[in-house]
């Protein structure tokens, strides 16, 4: 009875140790590579305008390939243009200001204050003595000349004059100095002002044209020609045909038999005899819960390390999310 149940335990400790012996050991092929499952991963990018407005031509379809720099969508820029030729007229004006007070006065402005100022002069002349000869008049005749009335008008008009040669006076100094330090500092600052809302408008007829930003292939065509769109509408989502790679997981004694820079090969399920070569250029040093996106189901409550091969491929023949075979080539343990 006790030989029985002893062979009964040796029986179930060989069970147990050729099960995880197999569990460790399945992935491996005879040639000692490691064979691994995983999808293809590639960069994605969103392009949406920087501006809201209108769409009034879209260039690409899905499926096309783009290259950097080449124009996708443009918007309606009506309303910008009418805006641009508002700012050009307003930095003109603003030009000839600063361009008039730098130049200054000019000599025949000058004369013809000299020519009014000496008028004033000559009528302020002529308002003096009149005032004095009527004062004579009244002072010697006490009055009986010339009314008291008359006098008062005559010392009027000779204020009146004096004040005249006063302003005209103070106005060809004016012209003579020409516009003062602070005013011609106001102008060039409205010129400046002028000249960055002119160029506000320019940026934004030209972020009215949607470029790719890299080699890609379109993704995705959100909207349509006449649709509203904003900063946050994506138009295009773009897929990032370099790098591409496939990511797959490895529990921590696989780990061991995989090497950076070590070559491998993805084995698609539509063309199992067209593998296509990979290098490993990225394995985490932080463990994690397999994704459930992990084919085998019996390792996704294991704690796993990502691991990434990127593969060159200018056919295009893996698409994102496409689930593949790995095998890495010469694996060997430490």
């Amino acid at each position: 009875m006790k030989k029985a149940v002893i062979a009964g335990i040796l029986l179930i400790i060989v069970a147990v140790i050729g099960g995880t012996w197999y569990y460790f050991n399945r992935t491996k092929t005879d040639d000692g590579s490691l064979t691994l499952y995983g999808n293809v991963d590639i960069r994605q990018v969103s392009l949406a305008f920087e501006q809201p407005g209108r769409i009034q031509k879209l260039t690409v379809q899905e499926g096309e390939v783009v290259k950097k720099g080449e124009v996708l969508a443009t918007l309606n820029t009506d309303s910008l243009n009418i805006q641009k030729q508002q700012a050009e007229a307003q930095l003109k004006v603003q030009q000839q200001t600063v361009i008039e007070q730098d130049v200054g006065t000019r000599p025949e402005q000058i004369t013809q204050a000299e020519a009014i100022l000496a008028s004033a002069l000559t009528q302020l002349d002529k308002s003096e003595k009149d005032l004095k000869r009527m004062q004579v008049l009244f002072n010697s005749t006490a009055g009986q000349a010339i009314s008291k009335q008359e006098l008062d008008y005559a010392k009027s008009n000779q204020a009146t004059a004096a004040a005249a040669v006063k302003e005209k006076q103070a106005n060809l100094a004016l012209l003579k100095h020409g516009a003062r330090r602070e005013d011609r500092e106001a102008a060039k600052a409205q010129t400046e002002v002028a000249q960055a809302g002119l160029d506000l408008i320019d940026y934004q007829i030209q972020r009215s044209v949607l470029v790719s930003p890299v080699d890609a292939v379109v993704r995705a065509r959100l909207q349509e020609v006449g649709d509203m769109t904003t900063a946050q509408k994506p138009v295009f989502t773009l897929a990032l045909t370099n790098p591409k790679w496939v990511r797959v997981y490895a529990n921590e004694i696989q780990l061991g038999q995989i090497k950076m820079g070590g070559m491998a090969q993805i084995v698609r399920d539509s063309q199992p005899n067209k593998p296509i070569a990979g290098k490993i250029g990225f394995i985490s040093s932080v463990a994690e819960f397999t994704p459930k996106t992990v084919q085998t189901e019996d390792i996704r409550t294991s704690l796993v390390y990502e691991v990434r091969i990127y593969v060159e491929d200018p056919n295009d023949a893996l698409k994102m999310g496409q689930p593949v075979t790995v095998n890495i080539v010469q694996a060997k343990a430490e």
